[in-house]
């Protein structure tokens, strides 16, 4: 499902067979896949169906990229369909191994938060934030949600601000403040007669609703596609009549970037970066009929990559490792000048 399309026009039990179908394609992309299957299955209501998926993973001789991530979502599944006491075993084993990713504690925190379990899902919030904040100068982007989260938990509990709170002030850039956002009296707005209120209820929900929609678009980014050295070295190689698109490797470098900040300049959002191979770029061009020779079916390789969920998210955090693999930070090397 492209980000473009409506949600009520899609069928998500056809699109989760079709993640399905290509997980089976491509097993090396399985994780990716299948955890967008599953997202469809548990839109579509069929909850068990989406808990034998993330079990299909889980059981997978495959290395699992993020395994906490999926425990973390079926035991959010879980919960939404009677099984209490196994989404909670899940949520504790979460808890204990203490992971390094975000998105495991912002899924099961937010699950108790969900359930009204706030005591807990503030608890979960703070000892995420603790573990992959202490230390840290500005907060990478991935930890912004458990910063907010925590920020509107606590809010509903009526706990005062503390240091962590304000962090999530500091890194909040909605036109409307966080405390206005996660005021729990919001709700008795709703129905109030007064215009004036109803008008500043629907400008809060309209802000929320804009960072909902930009954290849900990431899973499938505008990607433009990026050689290692080795890669198109050997592609070149193979393929000669493509040094015209790669004069060299410098040279491509460089126009990633500026493609990628001319798209950012003219409102494109959810940018991404995929890594292309050789072999890979073949078995695509033999499944399409067409020789790879075809400048055309570059970027076609690219957004098949980004479907499945090869793609990176663009631009790194200044401190991050810069896409071109150099080593160095973005902020030393392709975004010296940003």
């Amino acid at each position: 499902m492209r980000p473009d399309t409506p949600a009520e026009n899609v069928d998500h039990t056809a699109e989760a067979a079709r993640l399905e179908r290509i997980a089976d394609l491509y097993p090396e992309d399985a994780e990716a896949l299948l955890l967008r299957a599953a997202a469809h299955r548990e839109l579509s209501g069929d909850r068990p169906a989406a808990t034998a998926l993330y079990d299909r993973l889980l059981a997978s001789s495959l290395e699992l990229d993020d395994p906490y991530l999926v425990r973390a979502l079926k035991a959010s599944n879980l919960r939404e369909y009677g099984h209490e006491a196994e989404a909670r075993a899940i949520i504790d084993g979460i808890r204990t191994a203490a992971p390094r990713d975000a998105a495991p504690w912002v899924i099961v925190a937010e699950s108790l938060e969900a359930h009204d379990e706030l005591e807990q899902a503030q608890e979960t919030f703070t000892q995420a934030v603790r573990l992959l904040l202490t230390g840290v100068g500005k907060p990478p982007r991935a930890t912004h949600p458990l910063l907010f989260g925590r920020h509107r938990v606590r809010r509903m509990l009526g706990a005062a601000h503390d240091e962590w709170d304000a962090l999530a002030d500091t890194v909040h850039t909605l036109p409307i403040t966080l405390d206005e956002l996660h005021d729990p009296k919001r709700v008795w707005s709703l129905g109030s007669e007064n215009p004036v209120e109803l008008e500043a209820e629907i400008i809060r929900l309209r802000a929320e609703l804009g960072a909902y929609r930009e954290a849900l678009s990431r899973p499938f980014p505008v990607a433009v596609l990026h050689w290692p050295a080795g890669e198109l070295a050997e592609l070149l190689s193979a393929y000669p009549a493509l040094a015209e698109e790669y004069p060299s490797h410098g040279e491509h470098l460089t126009s990633i970037e500026a493609a990628l900040r001319e798209l950012a300049a003219s409102g494109t959002a959810n940018l991404g970066i995929v890594t292309g191979t050789v072999p890979s770029y073949e078995a695509f061009a033999a499944s399409e009929l067409t020789s790879p020779t075809d400048p055309a079916l570059l970027p076609q390789y690219a957004t098949t990559l980004a479907a499945r969920g090869r793609a990176v998210a663009w631009p790194p955090e200044r401190p991050a490792a810069c896409w071109c693999g150099s080593g160095r930070a973005y902020g030393e090397c392709h975004g010296a000048d940003v």
